[in-house]
């Protein structure tokens, strides 16, 4: 069964910094665009982004300029840096995986961000 297993969340002061890892595992981690996402309460999911297995990333203009999304494929393992956080990125951040040209897609049980003075 897929495993991807969220980390590096927490509390956080408005203008601060975190960074988010997942570690995925039994797939074929290389072959699959990844990407996080993320559900404040009492709304629905969001994307925030995604890379290609090709490096390629794609933001959220929410978030645009401030996050980084990145992988590292021999770790299994995509990153998001978030950097000048502000209270609305308050939010469980979810990864994901889903395998280009498939119904094949995956989700983690989330990592809490919250973002407060």
């Amino acid at each position: 069964q897929v495993q991807l297993v969220e980390s590096g969340g927490g509390l956080m002061q408005p203008g601060g910094s975190l960074r988010l890892s997942c570690a995925a595992s039994r797939i074929t981690f290389s072959i699959y665009t990844v990407g996080w996402y993320r559900q404040a309460p009492g709304k629905q999911r969001e994307l925030v982004a995604t890379i290609t297995r090709g490096g390629s990333p794609n933001y959220a203009d929410r978030v645009k300029g401030r996050f980084t999304i990145s992988r590292d494929d021999a770790a299994n393992t995509v990153y998001l840096q978030m950097n000048s956080l502000k209270p609305e990125d308050t939010a469980v951040y979810y990864c994901n995986v889903r395998r280009p040209g498939t119904s094949l897609k995956y989700w983690g049980q989330g990592t809490q961000v919250t973002v407060s003075s």
